[in-house]
């Protein structure tokens, strides 16, 4: 964890974690705004919001699979992250001109298919250009990056928000397209870091099998992502996490500080995790995040008074520094380097695949149906902890 380390990274690695940087600042910009924009000026119904998002998270997941799976046939990476980049970023000006939910669909759609296709071929890219005992390091500096342009994304939104239209309750049209004009630069400039700063490494892809399979993954990196799918389906949304600080009392300001305080924690953290990696172990440092996420998961069930919150996001912030960016270092170790792209495809498809039943069974458990009336808030939450400790122990005894 010396400070030394970093500057030693690849070139590609400091590249993507900008890009990423810029990224995120667009997307956290707008990502807040945009269900208050729908719900306000324009009229829609939340079930038309939760169409909007679920189709679009579906297609991200989908297209993460085949992203990586055609990285590694095509032996290249950066064409399909520049490709990924470029997408979300000529996306943004739809927002613009929507005058209804349908054109906010169709940006959502394309915003995420973009994700979808440069996430895995990145992912890639950062293991393919760091050395194996390097990777963790990467990975956190990686998403350290990513979770500080969130942070940076999420105070610009406030602060262009209040100094528009001050602590009023409803958004403005105004207001949004405001925030839309100004998400466009940091969302270009990662474009052009991509095209400018990133350097393609050559992959021997033309020997791949034509078609899309896992079975060339190995046992270990197949036990892997059946322990990751168990873990996800306790891990529900964190608009959860919103609305149980919402049920204790935290007003709407009050929450959107205590996420910039769970950011700064992943962000500050990541780096130091994911080089804490490389000395014990990714398996050792995983196994610590998910038990920590049980503790959470128990403070979030049991808390009756928002003060607490103001523990329990910190220390959430830790669980995501411990895990994030060591899970991807780990999918490398895993996973043959002709396959690379591939194994992150099944990563990152299968988690955001996983997350929605997972959101359902949140939601159920929460509002109650059926035989399970009655459950009350705390309820995703204990359920989370168990499947979080029954994935610790299966990644700890099971995954070699």
């Amino acid at each position: 964890m010396k400070p030394a380390h970093v500057p030693a990274l690849p070139r590609n690695v400091w590249a993507l974690s900008l890009a990423s940087f810029f990224r995120d600042v667009a997307s956290e910009m707008l990502v807040h705004l945009l269900p208050l924009y729908l719900a306000g000026p324009l009229g829609v119904r939340t079930v038309v919001v939760g169409l909007i998002e679920g189709a679009a998270e579906t297609v991200a997941s989908f297209t993460k699979i085949y992203s990586g799976w055609l990285s590694d046939r095509l032996g290249k990476r950066k064409a399909l992250t520049a490709t990924g980049y470029g997408l979300s970023a000529a996306a943004v000006p739809l927002l613009l001109v929507a005058q209804g939910w349908l054109l906010v669909f169709v940006y959502r759609i394309v915003d995420r298919l973009g994700k979808g296709i440069r996430t895995s071929p990145r992912d890639a890219l950062i293991a393919d250009s760091t050395p194996a005992d390097r990777r963790g390091v990467a990975f956190g500096l990686h998403r350290a990056a990513d979770t500080a342009g969130a942070l940076v994304g999420l105070l610009l939104a406030v602060a262009i928000v209040w100094g528009l239209q001050g602590g009023q309750v409803a958004l403005s049209a105004q207001t949004f397209h405001k925030v839309v004009l100004l998400a466009t630069l940091p969302a270009v400039l990662a474009v052009v870091v991509i095209v400018v700063a990133v350097r393609d490494i050559v992959l021997p892809g033309s020997a791949l099998p034509p078609s899309l399979s896992f079975s060339g993954l190995g046992r270990p990196m197949r036990r892997f992502l059946l322990v990751l799918v168990l873990f996800t389906l306790g891990n529900s949304s964190d608009a959860f996490v919103v609305l149980r600080a919402q049920s204790v009392g935290a007003s709407v300001v009050t929450i959107l500080l205590m996420i910039a305080v769970f950011n700064l924690s992943y962000s500050v953290l990541s780096t130091p995790f994911g080089a804490l990696s490389d000395r014990v172990g990714r398996k050792s440092v995983m196994t610590g995040g998910w038990l920590l996420y049980a503790l959470v998961y128990v403070g979030f069930a049991l808390s009756h008074s928002s003060w607490q919150f103001w523990l329990l996001y910190p220390a959430y912030g830790v669980y995501y520094a411990l895990t994030d960016g060591v899970a991807k270092a780990f999918v490398a170790d895993l996973s043959p380097g002709e396959l690379r792209g591939t194994a992150y495809g099944a990563y990152n498809g299968l988690i955001g695949l996983a997350a929605l039943p997972a959101s359902v069974i949140a939601g159920v458990l929460w509002q109650g149906m059926g035989p399970w009336t009655g459950l009350g808030p705390a309820a995703p939450f204990a359920f989370g902890a168990l499947l979080s400790l029954a994935a610790a122990v299966l990644l700890w005894r099971w995954v070699n």
